[in-house]
């Protein structure tokens, strides 16, 4: 269960009522005509789970136990979103088939992770929205080359591809019989987690997918029946306070939801830096940190530089581990023996707490996002609540929140260059 507070000032005005229905009335739109789909995913993507299993029982290679790693070959939503999901359950539990990232062009990581595994005991998920996303099908040939994967054999039952329906890496996959699953048309890459693109990794290694669907799935019935009106009120607050704080930093206290801090950069950033209908820019910055490490870098600023950032904390009330710090006094720094005998559970989260108040004393505007425990349903209920803070936003600044013009631009650059160098 995820509990919120805010310490930031909001009556709702006449105004902000307007603001906030208006936007409400936006998602309401979009989910109502199908134009954006991931509002849909927690209840669609249960059919997948099942055919997930189906397929483990009917694979020979999966069947046999064989298949000890899951090599996750994508980047951007295609793998901050599992690898926020995987980071933060596997510091409480172990999943039964370990997973793998190759998310970067950085040839010294691709070869790290190429000598961690073995041809044999390796399914290597292939994800790609639009087929053809540079990173990924480069390293995917060097995956293909470096363990000598006869496409035309056996050895292509260690492959599975997610991607759109008709895509070009769908085609392939037809070609060569390979394994895939389809990401819904009206689902984009940052916002896919919850599709095949997340489901299938995650379910193949274990975790329990069914209660990351039905956590997200019964945040977004509240959501969609009004029974969350705090996350209507925090996008209104953040819009209206867009040129005050056009900074946003989550604060997330425990090690493991560092890729959900990275997750909630991509989604935030690329979702919401737009040219708006009157040729403005708009936006919000998004930081991740992570406490309490990072009150030892990020913190002085937050407090005595520019208050030109909201920073919302994360929070895990019970971490249920009993850690407890020894009672043991040390000659010439007793002045720390304060905390003897607590846990770390007591510790971290009591600096949270004094992290929270030293801001909120400086006059930064904060808000919580407290889980009571580590589990695939609260980490669920969590990416639907991101997810839906940045359609809300994007409706108020009226912009298009699923499209990524300026990546575009990138990619375009990209190819110029490598075909020039080619022709010459």
């Amino acid at each position: 269960m995820l509990h919120f507070s805010r310490d930031f000032d909001f009556e709702e005005t006449a105004s902000q009522k307007k603001t906030i229905e208006d936007a409400f009335a936006a998602l309401l739109k979009e989910h109502k005509e199908g134009f954006v789909g991931y509002y849909d995913l927690p209840k669609n993507s249960l059919d997948i789970v099942h055919d997930v299993k189906k397929f483990t029982q009917e694979s020979e290679l999966l069947s046999s136990d064989l298949i000890s790693d899951i090599a996750v070959i994508g980047i951007g939503g295609s793998s901050l979103g599992i690898k926020a999901v995987d980071s933060f359950i596997s510091s409480k539990k172990t999943a039964s088939r370990k997973l793998h990232f190759f998310e970067n062009s950085d040839p010294l990581d691709i070869s790290q992770n190429l000598a961690q595994l073995e041809k044999k005991s390796t399914l290597f998920v292939v994800i790609s929205k639009s087929g053809s996303t540079i990173e990924t099908t480069s390293i995917f040939k060097t995956v293909l080359e470096h363990f000598h994967i006869d496409l035309k054999s056996a050895q292509s039952e260690h492959i599975v591809v997610i991607t759109d329906k008709g895509s070009s890496l769908s085609e392939f996959a037809k070609d060569y019989k390979i394994k895939q699953f389809n990401i819904p048309n009206n689902v984009g890459g940052r916002f896919s987690v919850l599709s095949a693109v997340g489901v299938v990794p995650l379910t193949l290694a274990g975790y329990d997918t069914l209660s990351l669907l039905k956590g997200a799935d019964a945040f977004v019935e509240r959501f969609f029946q009004k029974k969350e009106n705090h996350i209507l009120q925090k996008a209104c607050f953040m819009y209206e306070h867009a040129k005050e704080y056009p900074i946003n930093v989550v604060f997330s206290y425990a090690t493991y939801l560092q890729n959900l801090t990275k997750w909630y950069v991509q989604l935030w950033g690329e979702s919401l830096g737009k040219i708006d209908m009157n040729n403005h820019h708009v936006g919000l910055t998004p930081i991740g940190l992570i406490g309490a490490v990072d009150q030892h870098s990020f913190l002085q600023l937050l407090i005595e530089g520019p208050k030109d950032k909201s920073v919302t904390f994360i929070c895990i009330e019970d971490f249920e581990n009993d850690l407890q710090i020894p009672d043991i006094s040390l000659k010439h720094i007793e002045k720390t023996d304060f905390i003897n005998g607590s846990s770390f559970n007591t510790l971290i989260n009591a600096q949270c707490e004094a992290t929270k108040e030293s801001l909120v004393n400086s006059g930064v505007a904060v808000d919580t996002i407290a889980m009571d425990k580590i589990n695939e349903s609260n980490i669920g209920a969590m990416i639907i609540y991101f997810e839906l803070l940045t359609s809300l936003l994007g409706a108020m600044f009226k912009i298009n929140t699923y499209d990524q013009p300026g990546v575009e631009l990138g990619k375009n650059i990209l190819y110029e260059k490598f075909h020039k160098t080619k022709d010459n």
